[in-house]
């Protein structure tokens, strides 16, 4: 299950917050976007599913690299040995 940091970081990714406990309550707004309440308990149900689109992304581009590698030649490995 969600952390209410977790939703936070999802729903508000350009807004500065502090949240003490995983309320809507406990939330105090530093500065940028506000949400509602409802968005913000609206937001633990949509966060599995964010998480692992974000995943699946994360893991679609990896594989898009190396097989941008591939046709430059190079390995993994090389890029390592080369610092980078």
């Amino acid at each position: 299950m969600a952390t209410g940091g977790e939703v936070l970081g999802m729903l508000c990714p350009n807004t500065e917050w502090v949240i003490t406990e995983n309320d809507f309550d406990s939330i105090q707004w530093i500065k940028g976007e506000k949400i509602t309440k409802a968005k913000f308990e609206a937001g633990f149900a949509q966060y599995d599913a964010w998480k692992a689109e974000q995943n699946a992304k994360a893991v679609a581009d990896k594989a898009a690299a190396q097989a941008k590698l591939t046709a430059l030649g190079l390995t993994a490995d090389d890029l390592k040995a080369l610092g980078l």
